[in-house]
């Protein structure tokens, strides 16, 4: 199964949360969104959330269900 992607980036003063490319939510704080992207990714697992910089470049990633590392084999 895929996992979902969401992605918490800088939209000028404010902040975004998206599922790949579509915005679900805007924040003026970037805490904010992290606490929203926290509550979806969580409640859709299995889930990635990606938290990017003001700058673009990311940030931290959290992963949530069956994480596929350590690879098996």
């Amino acid at each position: 199964m895929s996992r979902t992607h969401y992605r918490v980036v800088p939209d000028g003063a404010t902040w975004q949360l998206r599922r790949e490319q579509t915005p679900l939510s805007n924040h003026s704080l970037k805490t904010d969104a992290v606490d929203a992207g926290r509550r979806v990714a969580k409640a859709n697992q299995p889930s990635q959330l990606i938290i990017h910089k003001a700058d673009g470049t990311i940030e931290t990633e959290y992963t949530y269900g069956d994480d596929p590392y350590p690879p098996r084999g």
